[in-house]
């Protein structure tokens, strides 16, 4: 009995989750801007603090992907996505970059791209890289990621590569509930997500021109690299990890994947005249309200399916609990060529 009241106090905005709210504002706050866990990680043998950061959060990942498995253990759609995102993290997103890093190579992340890592298309970054990582990341940002995002939607990303979706899905999966259903929120969502992908694009232009005009226009440089701190400041650190995680136990697990990721930004426009949609099955919602409620990226799902209407949102992850928790099978993920109600954002 206590054990299932600290767990409804911790998911439902209770005095528990407002102290874990605390301590993941606290931890990523001295994370990005202290040097205590330099300390911790040097006595446990590591590099540094990102080296230590790394591990903790794979950690998380995979005790919570685990958790998800055993959760969802019937639906096997569930169950192989979940093992996805364990395997791309302990593999692309720890082991690979601690590898080269042994052997005295760059540090490189492969499942992270444009323009949500905005260094890989960094000329004062990228073309100090050996020559394979210059191709992979101009092909994956320009030629993989539109191509896969228009066949297989953003879910093949944000639902099954991206390490902020990883941790979103798993060990964040009690909280997904908590995410703002308001149209308010919505509104939001559209201008905040699209002005941060403009950002970046122009950040990205503005790089090239200053690396392009490099020692002629010093004004410009300055510039530049005062543009690329604030960057980094707002966005890498205070919206992606102080904020976006911060307010999982709060706000719901896509605060950053929802309002601002630039990448979901991008697929999210790609997504909208591609082939993945959600099916709806006519006259069969019975207005339960169990997708809404479970959708993590406040998408009003039960609308859709009360009025018989198969719809594409650029906001949706294709996480797939909406079809998951639907008791008679109305929803479906899937991806077709044919003309579909294009409806939303």
């Amino acid at each position: 009995m206590v054990a299932n009241r600290f767990t409804y106090d911790l998911t439902h905005r209770g005095i528990s989750a407002w102290m874990l709210s605390f301590l993941l504002f606290a931890f990523y706050l001295d994370l990005y801007f202290t040097e205590h866990l330099s300390g911790v990680a040097h006595a446990l043998g590591l590099d540094g603090k990102w080296t230590l950061y790394g591990l903790l959060y794979t950690i998380a990942i995979v005790a919570g992907g685990i958790y998800v498995i055993r959760k969802y253990r019937h639906n096997r759609y569930q169950i192989v996505r979940t093992c996805v995102v364990m395997a791309v993290q302990i593999v692309f997103g720890f082991s690979v970059p601690n590898l080269l890093k042994f052997l005295h190579q760059p540090e490189f992340y492969f499942s992270y791209f444009w323009p949500l890592k905005l260094d890989y298309l960094n000329p004062g970054y990228l073309f100090s890289l050996p020559l394979p990582y210059i191709l992979y990341s101009f092909l994956a940002a320009l030629v993989a990621v539109p191509i896969l995002g228009a066949f297989f939607g953003k879910r093949w990303y944000c639902s099954w590569v991206c390490g902020c979706g990883g941790l979103a899905n798993t060990a964040g999966d009690p909280f997904r509930h908590l995410t703002s259903k308001s149209s308010a929120a919505w509104r939001f969502e559209r201008f905040s997500i699209h002005a941060v992908l403009v950002i970046s694009v122009l950040l990205t232009v503005l790089m090239f021109v200053s690396w392009g005009a490099r020692g002629k226009y010093p004004q410009l440089s300055a510039f530049t690299t005062s543009f690329q701190s604030a960057y980094g400041l707002w966005v890498g650190s205070m919206l992606s990890g102080v904020i976006g995680v911060g307010l999982y136990p709060l706000g719901g697990t896509r605060v950053w994947c929802r309002n601002f990721c630039p990448m979901a930004a991008l697929l999210g426009l790609t997504q909208k005249v591609g082939r993945f949609r959600i099916a709806v099955k006519e006259n069969m919602c019975i207005s339960c309200g169990l997708c809404s409620h479970n959708c993590e990226m406040g998408i009003d799902v039960r609308a859709y399916a009360q009025t018989n209407t198969s719809f594409t949102r650029a906001s949706c992850v294709g996480c797939g609990l909406c079809a998951e928790v639907c008791p008679r099978g109305v929803l479906r993920l899937e991806n077709t060529s044919a003309l579909v109600q294009i409806t939303g954002v």
